[in-house]
C-alpha cells in the first residue's frame, strides 16, 4: 500500500468551471474594449472580476494537494467574483434600458445547446459574445456566467463532501503515520 499524503492536485485545465471561466474572461476583455470607455473604472473592475474568477479556480486547484480548506475558499472566491461580474453585466443592461433574457428566450436555449457541446471554447460562442448589438453580447456573457456559477456551485458542494469524508492534510498525515507505526 502506498501512502501518499498529498493527493493528485492541479489539473484545472480539465475542469469545466475553468474552461467556462476562461471564455467569460476573454469575452469580458473584448466586451469592455469594444463597448466601454477604457477610462471608466467599471472596465478595470469587470476585467478584474472575470480574471479573479478564472485565476482563483487555478489557484484553488493547485492548492488542493495541501489544503482542501484553501481549495474550498479559493473556489468560493471565484464564485463570488463571477457573481460580482454578473451584476456588472446586469447593470449594463439596466442602465441602457435593455432587458435580461428570460430562461425560455430562444437565444438562451441556443446558448444551452452550445454549452453542452464537448470542448466548447471561445470560438463556439464568438458569434454571440462579439455580436454587434450590445444587449445580445451582454446577455450571451450573462448566460455563460450563469453556467460557470452553476458549475462552481456544484464544485463547491463536491469539495465540501470530500473534506467531510477525507479530512485535510493534517488528518492524512496522522493516518499515514499511524499506518506506518502499525506495520512496524
Amino acid at each position: 500500500m502506498t501512502n501518499h499524503i498529498l493527493p493528485p492536485h492541479g489539473g484545472y485545465q480539465t475542469l469545466l468551471s475553468f474552461q467556462k471561466s476562461q471564455i467569460v474572461y476573454d469575452a469580458t476583455v473584448k466586451f469592455c474594449a469594444d463597448l466601454l470607455d477604457r477610462r471608466d473604472r467599471t472596465v478595470a473592475q469587470m476585467v478584474q472580476a472575470a480574471r479573479s474568477g478564472k485565476q482563483n479556480i487555478v489557484e484553488g486547484s493547485q492548492a488542493s494537494g495541501t489544503s482542501k480548506e484553501m481549495e474550498l475558499k479559493l473556489t468560493s472566491v471565484a464564485r463570488a467574483s463571477l457573481e460580482e461580474l454578473l451584476t456588472d453585466y446586469r447593470d449594463f443592461l439596466r442602465t441602457r434600458g435593455f432587458e435580461e433574457w428570460p430562461k425560455d428566450h430562444p437565444h438562451v436555449k441556443r446558448l444551452r445547446e452550445l454549452n453542452r457541446l464537448p470542448n466548447a471554447n471561445y470560438a463556439t460562442f464568438k458569434k454571440a459574445v462579439e455580436h454587434p448589438t450590445p444587449s445580445i453580447r451582454a446577455n450571451a456573457i450573462i448566460g455563460l456566467i450563469k453556467v460557470t456559477n452553476y458549475l462552481l456551485d456544484q464544485q463547491i458542494r463536491q469539495l465540501e463532501q470530500a473534506f467531510i469524508q477525507e479530512g485535510g492534510l493534517r488528518e492524512r498525515m496522522t493516518r499515514a503515520r499511524l499506518q506506518m507505526r502499525a506495520t512496524q
